[in-house]
């Protein structure tokens, strides 16, 4: 069979360059490759569709095609839509109409052979599917990865600031995608069954799809990579990731705090991630402090508590608010911040920390699966996580938990988590290893 992926913003290629560093280069991106290169393993013919960007701040997605090397029928296709240089994924709505859709339709029809059928990825990938079905019959599938009306409520949209959130997040071309994407799809695709009831099921989608009607939706959660997590993995960098890491802490931590374990975070730096609730639980808890420090690993920042960050969102949102509470609780010495190089170097990392005792955490306000925590467990690391995600649905089953649930919205409760954990080596331990073993046994794309 021949799948084409749409997924416009972001992009691919064989580095996985700016992975984390910026907000269209999420853990979408990560799914998408891990996806496209499973179904390539089972034989089938592959094309990752994007945009064609030539900006000299973003040079790796100057070329037409380009390919990840692990198979030969996966191929990343790259096609122009808009101004050449780089937009975020707010902004490319227009130019999807008008120029990336004809594109990829002239592309096909160039090549003599359109694919079987298309996979769709985010709101702007979904409608590029009914307009590309509307035109050649090629069925698609629908998946969301985050829907825009969870995050209109979580940026506590009203009709007084609608006019100013939808200025830059242009809300009103996202839901209307998706509701045309979840309506015309032949199948919505979800991590989890709370993403389908409780996401799918909100009022803005009202009459665009039934959540009720099994034959619309499949549950398929994401896979972790054991080949590059796992706790036997060898990075090609694991060494010098280590010497880096270890760096950072001579840099950042109290001499006499560098042999304390980890409490270790890696996301974005976006609000609904919470960093600032870790923190501050952090800083409200004597015992938490006593026992370990806090590291975060911030995509392609290496020094943020220390330099300005030149996002003006980034700074203002997630990194100020953080150095304020750092600077008021006097927590110099108890924690860093720096950026590792890619996603081997990001597995070493979790490698490094789990050796020293060390527990992940994912603190999201709201996270529709949430893929880091269950790398992180493979890699050997126990997991405390936000109750309001889809893996944390996974991590109960039946009376057997498989990590720590905490309410991101207290920090009172995330420090709780943390705490039980790092003050009782038998319950880290059984944690690190339940974990562990669920999640090779049925998070991996092999199981």
């Amino acid at each position: 069979m021949h799948i084409g992926f749409l997924n416009p913003h972001g992009n691919f290629d064989h580095k996985n360059s700016y992975i984390s560093e910026h907000p269209d280069f999420g853990g979408q991106l990560v799914y998408v490759r891990q996806v496209a290169d499973a179904i390539a393993k089972q034989g089938h013919q592959i094309d990752i569709l994007t945009r064609h960007i030539i900006d000299p701040d973003w040079p790796e997605f100057a070329e037409t095609f380009d390919c990840y090397g692990s198979v030969d029928n996966l191929r990343i296709i790259r096609l122009p839509a808009g101004p050449k240089q780089f937009l975020r994924k707010e902004l490319l709505w227009p130019y999807l109409v008008q120029d990336w859709v004809p594109n990829i339709l002239e592309f096909y029809r160039e090549e003599g052979k359109f694919p079987d059928i298309m996979t769709t990825h985010y709101s702007d990938g979904g409608v590029c599917g009914v307009l590309i079905e509307q035109q050649t019959g090629i069925p698609f599938t629908f998946t969301g990865h985050s829907l825009g009306a969870q995050k209109m409520d979580k940026l506590h949209v009203t009709p007084e600031n609608l006019a100013q959130i939808d200025h830059y997040y242009n809300f009103r071309y996202r839901i209307l995608a998706e509701r045309l994407s979840m309506n015309h799809s032949a199948l919505n695709i979800t991590n989890t069954a709370q993403e389908r009831f409780q996401q799918y099921s909100h009022h803005a989608y009202r009459g665009a799809v039934d959540v009720e009607a099994d034959h619309r939706f499949a549950v398929i959660a994401p896979g972790v990579n054991a080949s590059v997590f796992g706790s036997d993995a060898i990075a090609h960098n694991e060494q010098a990731t280590y010497q880096l890491i270890e760096e950072r802490l001579q840099r950042d931590i109290s001499e006499s705090r560098r042999s304390l374990p980890a409490i270790l975070a890696s996301s974005r730096l976006d609000p609904k991630k919470n960093l600032l609730g870790l923190v501050q639980g952090f800083a409200d808890d004597v015992i938490v402090q006593q026992k370990a420090n806090v590291v975060l690993i911030t995509g392609g920042l290496d020094n943020p508590l220390q330099e300005k960050v030149h996002d003006q969102q980034t700074e203002k949102l997630v990194i100020g608010p953080i150095r304020e509470v750092v600077r008021e609780k006097n927590l110099w010495g108890k924690i860093s911040a720096f950026s590792v190089p890619d996603q081997p170097a990001l597995a070493a990392s979790y490698r490094y920390f789990a050796q020293r005792g060390s527990v992940f955490t994912l603190t999201s306000l709201f996270e529709p699966f949430g893929l880091a925590p269950l790398e992180a467990a493979a890699a050997g690391l126990p997991i405390v996580v936000t109750k309001n995600s889809g893996v944390g649905e996974s991590l109960k089953v039946g009376d057997e938990d498989y990590g720590m649930l905490v309410d991101p919205s207290d920090p009172a409760d995330i420090a709780r988590g943390i705490r039980e954990i790092l003050c009782d080596q038998h319950l880290w331990q059984r944690l690190q290893k339940r974990c562990q073993q669920y999640v090779l046994e049925y998070y991996t794309w092999d199981s």
